[in-house]
């Protein structure tokens, strides 16, 4: 069976460009990290309140048979959909630089 949230989530999640990305959680400027594993069985992203002290980080891993095991670092899983979901980078190409 589909559930709509993870759907969403998945969806929101593959927005993010790999590499350095900035834009805008609830009003402030964040900065975000995202590597994918060559095999993309894996997504590390790391994001940073820049007006602030904020963080979220978290792994994500593609097991078999088993779906998407999400393990955010010392925070909720919540804080962590909440960030996905409501993260906004903008349309615009420049602000998005891809490490090599």
């Amino acid at each position: 069976m589909n559930d709509p949230a993870h759907d969403a989530f998945e969806r929101a999640l593959e927005q993010f460009a790999d590499g350095y990305t900035q834009g805008l959680f609830e009003g402030r400027k964040w900065g975000v990290a995202v590597k994918r594993s060559a095999d993309r069985k894996r997504i590390w992203l790391y994001a940073e309140d820049l007006t602030g002290s904020d963080i979220v980080s978290f792994n994500l891993y593609q097991l078999e048979g088993a779906g998407l095991r999400l393990k955010p670092c010392e925070m909720s899983s919540e804080k962590v959909a909440a960030f996905v979901l409501g993260f906004d980078s903008g349309s615009s190409p420049a602000a998005t630089f891809v490490s090599a």
